[in-house]
């Protein structure tokens, strides 16, 4: 298949039709039917639904999409190979990450590898959950990810080492106000001890969410919710403004805490492993050097 062909395939899938697609290529729209319809003579199929204006995707043209996508990745990485020796002067790499683990570790790596690379742009995806992000790699929209650590068939892992996850207490409240005296001892704290206490939370299903309902299982009880929060970035403004406490990564718990917030260890202690995840297959010069430095010792 003519790769040509193949990216302008793609282009119609992202733009939802064939003059857009064009309008982008800088191309006439009868190029780009031109070139779909030598692609469905390829194939022997059709790829497209033409309705009206508007296109929509065959179950041939669905079974293409992450293939085609999975090509142009490679040939990429073939063309961007012979600029590594210069020193990765220019180039993109998309990262997808969990939201709650952006702040760290990612924002640190990805401000020491701009450093050293600062032709390199960066782009990012926010998945809902572990499997979005999962999906996100196989299918090449990202082409590395920052996730929790759970089973990935067909994804090469790297550990990045664990997170710990705190307790947040809104201002002006900390520990002794939910229990009794003795159930903090040096910035501990019982989980039992937040029975029936408001808690801001993630919705089900996200993987920090899982976490702290399988904290509150171990610990015998339940979280009293009083807010559910889809959008996570509201989570710390939230604690802050008194609606509950929270259970959150240390480096967003310990930027809580400089922000006026009070925050404990939770016993028995809570953390989750961290993995950087990709293809197995070859990776762009940049994803290269991303991975290279984020699994180096000192990456912390």
């Amino acid at each position: 298949m003519d790769i040509r062909r193949l990216s302008i395939f793609l282009e119609v899938v992202e733009q939802g039709g064939f003059t857009r697609a064009a309008d982008v290529l800088l191309c006439s729209q009868p190029a780009v039917s031109q070139a779909i319809g030598q692609l469905e003579a390829e194939l022997g199929t059709p790829l497209f639904l033409r309705i009206g204006r508007r296109v929509e995707l065959t179950a041939a043209g669905r079974a293409l999409v992450a293939p085609a996508r999975r090509i142009q990745r490679d040939l990429v990485a073939a063309g961007t190979a012979v600029r590594e020796v210069v020193g990765l002067e220019a180039g993109e790499l998309d990262i997808a990450c969990l939201p709650t683990l952006a702040a760290a570790p990612l924002a640190p790596l990805i401000g020491a590898f701009r450093r050293a690379h600062p032709g390199i742009v960066v782009r990012l995806a926010a998945p809902e959950d572990t499997c979005a992000l999962h999906d996100l790699v196989r299918s090449g929209r990202s082409e590395l990810g920052i996730v929790d650590d759970r089973p990935a068939t067909g994804l090469v892992s790297h550990d990045l080492g664990r997170q710990d996850f705190l307790v947040v207490f809104p201002p002006g409240r900390g520990p002794k106000a939910v229990g009794p005296a003795h159930s903090t001892l040096a910035g501990r704290l019982r989980l039992e001890d937040l029975d029936g206490v408001p808690v801001v939370a993630p919705p089900p299903g996200t993987s920090s969410r899982t976490l702290l309902d399988e904290a509150f299982r171990v610990a015998g009880i339940s979280p009293h919710l009083g807010v559910e929060a889809s959008q996570r970035e509201a989570i710390l403004p939230l604690i802050l403004a008194g609606a509950g406490i929270g259970l959150l990564p240390r480096p967003l718990a310990e930027l809580a805490e400089r922000l006026g917030c009070t925050i404990a260890e939770p016993v028995p202690r809570r953390s989750r492993d961290v993995v950087l995840v990709h293809r197995d297959g070859p990776l762009t010069p940049a994803a290269g050097r991303f991975v290279q430095l984020a699994c180096a010792p000192d990456s912390a």
